[in-house]
């Protein structure tokens, strides 16, 4: 049995020269010799819209995605807080299957819910009211209608925005929820979770009315990355 892998938080960007080779190495790597790849959002650091493809770096990172396509991979990608105008010209660059958020599928034989993870920080309200606003599609199409160059200097000004207002908000509301996670698990059968975006990677189980429900939360790529890997062996978190 070939292993399914779990990434999320890469946020590749050009001026992560580091981080970029160690995608590449895995891409050539772990990611060659699997089934699947699910990507759990927040692939890039930045997406301005899908006619920025021609972008040097851009043009790079979705021709080596379509390389491990081309070997026979099955490629999923849901979008996160950082890429979400990544659209089907993005998909069909690298041969990718978009998937909605949450997406509930079978996972190694055992229900999987997917989900980038943002919507369980129900505690920063600040944050989900800017969710909603930039998840609105006549927000979104009227943002699209902007100049490239416009868009990109309104992201970089979000992302420095959003940097700074980190440090003044308390570590713990920009975690999960739990009982927003409990809420998923009831809602969608009681099945097994995995998600990104808190960068706190770890296994949790929850005991709901009997069940147990086991969480995965998947490493950001900011020190050294890493991934979640399903097969015959079981599930395990690896570090690059």
């Amino acid at each position: 049995m070939k292993p399914v892998l779990f990434i999320s938080d890469l946020h590749l960007s050009p001026e992560r020269s580091a981080v970029n080779r160690l995608f590449h190495v895995f891409l050539n790597g772990p990611a060659r010799a699997a089934e699947a790849l699910y990507v759990l959002g927040d692939l890039f650091d930045s997406w301005a819209g899908d006619d920025d493809l021609d972008d040097p770096f851009n043009r790079e990172m979705v021709a080596a995605l379509g390389q491990l396509t081309g070997h026979g991979v099955v490629l999923y990608v849901m979008h996160g807080n950082r890429d979400l105008l990544m659209g089907e010209r993005f998909a069909a660059a690298c041969r990718a299957v978009l998937l909605p958020d949450p997406t509930l599928t079978h996972v190694c034989r055992v229900p999987t819910l997917l989900m980038h993870g943002d919507t369980l920080c129900t505690d920063d309200a600040a944050y989900q009211a800017f969710r909603a606003q930039v998840r609105d599609p006549a927000f979104q199409a009227a943002f699209l209608a902007k100049p490239l160059a416009e868009r990109k200097a309104f992201i970089g000004q979000l992302r420095s925005r959003s940097e700074a207002e980190k440090g003044q908000k308390p570590a713990e509301i920009m975690d999960v929820n739990p009982g927003a996670v409990e809420a998923e698990l009831r809602r969608h059968g009681f099945p097994r979770l995995i998600h990104g975006h808190t960068h706190r990677p770890a296994r949790h189980l929850h005991d709901l009315e009997g069940r147990c429900c086991e969480r995965w939360v998947l490493p950001d790529w900011y020190e050294r990355g890493g991934y979640l890997a399903c097969d015959e062996g079981g599930w395990r978190l690896v570090a690059l």
